[in-house]
């Protein structure tokens, strides 16, 4: 069987024959091996089919293939969107104001010069796109992963979507250098959406170039596996590549222009919808599709809404604030502001998604944004919740044209009770962060009365509640903070830290059946002592442009386990203060 004659004969298996097989492993190179084996013999170029298994070996065969080898029997598709969806009738690709439709075919522009691959995830590898991690050393897997080869039965598509950005409506948007190169449907059974970023320009490009340049490619992959394995819902990276094309950018929008390198993230998620994509229908007027689109995003991500129920945009917006509202506790909890909380930047699925000028607050702050943009700290971390009511807001009056008159109120009563579930689950998490058990009068107070010393003291947030975690009751209730413990050596110079500890320790006192060292456990399970710091991940990214990738890749190893202590990160001081030449680091907005 020729390669060529194999794509042919996945298609045939995934549109004509076999549907039912999708269901046992689901994907097409796990179909094909298993009919192909075991009583098969091989040549180079000819499979011969043993036709005397019995189904119940062909199951057991669908068990044992997991995962793939190379990319000649792996697929993707785009047909459930192109089907569902309406798509843009011009097919050329140049910037210009497209409407009623939701995607536009774009192809990758694939780079001029060399391509490297920097970085690679095995775990979004193996456990979502089910490829053996040896896929990835292949010319193949360097080809689809910087845009410059597109596989079998997919069709890469710029999605459509507008969204108030920094408060102001700012009409069309969209991919503007990012391609969704089709849905996978793993072995699970769950479909995720692979999109490239930086892979070129769109119909939605504006006055941009369609590319992302090395230093936030870096960031992107870093932050958005470091925020997963923080347990915070989030897109994902599979890969990293940087090429030599040369792109121009002023990074801190002051005039000062220089060169970078191209680079193009794999990112995947199961799905990519935004509340900027219902906006941009609801304000021209495009009901229908707006109607089409809503049906098809429940149909697809919200199994606990029923699509044929009247009131279904209202149960999907009940799901969605409340969603949002945890995410956001989630941010906060462990001091990640994302930078640009824009309506075309929050999921409908509430992930965290759109990595730009994120960062992770180092010296506890509530006015913390990491955004040289944000002039009037419009998106800085005291502010998030407040933002998320702003944009599901919004979400609500694009739903008002779909809604009657009591439909509307149930809306507005639904948004109402936005701030309650956010606080609810601040509540919740930290809490969880001092160990406190049980509901006790005053717990609020006493979250209230450790953050406030963490401002005054200006106190490295990750570090305080971590060594929280691991200092014992004694050596608190005697004051005595080893030097180790440095964010609480912090923390104790404020005058009425001896009277925190007091409070603190009377309270541990009522958590029932509970021992030190029990809580000492529990709560190392929620306070992380590593997460992606401005300075480790400028640190990176200024070697990784000598084309040193060493941090790069000790970082990602290190952000998976971001709750277990690590030899190595301890040599390279990400648990130690900010050193002294990050005090007044500036983070680029421009990627």
């Amino acid at each position: 069987m020729t390669q060529r004659t194999g794509f042919l004969f996945c298609w045939l298996i995934q549109r004509l024959q076999f549907p039912q097989l999708l269901l046992l492993d689901v994907t097409c190179h796990a179909i094909v091996c298993c009919l192909l084996q075991p009583g098969l013999e091989r040549s180079d170029s000819v499979f011969y089919l043993s036709s005397n298994k019995s189904s119940h070996e062909q199951g057991s065969c669908e068990k044992e293939v997991r995962l793939a080898s190379s990319l000649d029997f792996w697929t993707l598709s785009s047909e459930n969107f192109i089907a569902m969806l309406p798509v843009d009738p011009v097919k050329e690709n140049y910037v210009r104001k497209v409407k009623n439709c939701v995607f536009s075919i774009a192809f990758p522009t694939p780079f001029k010069s060399r391509v490297r691959l920097v970085a690679v995830s095995k775990e979004v590898l193996e456990d979502i796109l089910d490829l053996d991690l040896s896929v990835s050393e292949t010319d193949d897997f360097i080809q689809l992963v910087s845009g410059e080869k597109i596989l079998f039965g997919s069709v890469p598509l710029a999605h459509r979507y507008g969204g108030h950005q920094f408060g102001i409506w700012a009409d069309q948007l969209g991919d503007g250098r990012a391609h969704l190169i089709g849905i996978y449907m793993n072995r699970k059974g769950e479909k995720w959406e692979l999109q490239l970023k930086g892979s070129g320009k769109t119909p939605y490009s504006r006055h941009g170039d369609g590319r992302a340049v090395l230093r936030s490619s870096v960031r992107e992959f870093l932050g958005s596996e470091a925020v997963h394995h923080l347990g915070i819902p989030t897109s994902r990276a599979a890969s990293l590549v940087v090429s030599d094309d040369e792109v121009w950018r002023d990074q801190f929008y002051d005039g000062n222009v220089v060169k970078e390198r191209a680079a193009v993230v794999l990112r995947v998620a199961k799905s990519w919808f935004r509340i900027g994509s219902l906006e941009i229908l609801a304000h021209y007027g495009e009901l229908d599709l707006l109607r089409t689109l809503l049906d098809f995003i429940i149909q697809e991500h919200f199994p606990s809404v029923d699509v044929g129920e009247p009131n279904r945009y209202v149960d999907f917006f009940s799901v969605v604030v409340s969603e949002t509202a945890q995410l956001i506790a989630l941010w906060t909890s462990v001091g990640f502001a994302h930078g640009v909380c824009n309506t075309d930047n929050f999921s409908l699925l509430s992930i965290t998604i759109d990595y730009g000028p994120f960062g992770f607050m180092e010296a506890y702050n509530p006015d913390f944004v990491p955004n040289t943009s944000d002039d009037e700290r419009r998106y800085k971390i005291g502010n998030q919740a407040n933002i998320g009511m702003f944009n599901l807001n919004k979400l609500s009056q694009a739903l008002n044209p779909l809604l009657d008159p009591r439909q509307k109120q149930l809306a507005a009563l639904i948004l109402e009770g936005y701030p309650d579930l956010y606080y609810t689950r601040f509540r919740e998490l930290f809490k969880a962060k001092l160990g406190l058990l049980g509901e006790r009068k005053g717990d609020e107070d006493l979250i209230a009365f450790l953050l406030h010393l963490m401002e005054k003291t200006a106190a490295d947030f990750t570090m305080t509640f971590r060594q929280l975690s691991e200092i014992t009751q004694s050596q608190l209730q005697e004051l005595n903070i080893p030097q180790q413990f440095w964010a609480l050596q912090t923390i104790s110079k404020h005058e009425l830290f001896p009277a925190w500890v007091s409070q603190y320790l009377l309270r541990l006192k009522s958590n029932m059946n509970d021992s030190d060292s029990e809580r000492r456990k529990r709560m190392m399970t929620v306070n992380p002592r590593y997460v992606l710091k401005n300075w480790m991940a400028e640190s990176a990214v200024r070697k990784a442009e000598r084309n040193d990738f060493s941090e790069v890749r000790l970082l990602q190893q290190v952000l998976q386990h971001p709750f277990q202590k690590h030899s190595t990160a301890e040599k390279a001081g990400y648990a130690s203060p900010t050193p002294s030449w990050a005090k007044n680091l500036r983070v680029s907005c421009s990627s």
